[in-house]
């Protein structure tokens, strides 16, 4: 199979996806909060081989687009994390904490977050198997 056709049946599959997760976000975007713009399925890294609802969040194009490219990060989009780092989806949890791991380096107000946060040692696993670089 064909690098293209891999990607072709991965997003086929992801998409099957789709409802339970609008569904859980409610038309909001599991990161920012954000409504009434297109979501897109991002998968939190490390990505597994298999498509894994558990990580999978619906977010807009804007974090997207930072989570992507880090060095274009605007700081003052992420001040969301503060709640979104409380989040009881696992994926939106451990992407807020890398994102406020990223921040932290320049941004006291991430810090302070980083200094109240509770996680479990799965989500502790998981965040340190991704960086944003």
């Amino acid at each position: 199979m064909s690098r293209k056709e891999k990607h072709h049946e991965r997003h086929a599959n992801l998409t099957l996806f789709g409802k339970d997760l609008v569904r859980r976000c409610a038309a909001h975007c599991e990161l920012c909060q954000q409504s009434g713009v297109p979501l897109n399925i991002f998968e939190v890294p490390p990505v597994p081989s298999e498509p894994d609802y558990e990580h999978c969040l619906m977010i807009c194009e804007t974090c997207q687009t930072q989570v992507e490219r880090p060095k274009r990060l605007n700081a003052n989009h992420w001040r969301c994390l503060g709640t979104t780092m409380w989040s009881e989806v696992t994926a939106a949890k451990v992407t807020a904490m890398v994102i406020l791991n990223h921040l932290a380096k320049k941004e006291a107000w991430a810090q302070e977050l980083l200094e109240q946060a509770y996680l479990s040692e799965e989500e502790e696993a998981w965040i340190a198997q991704w960086t944003l670089v």
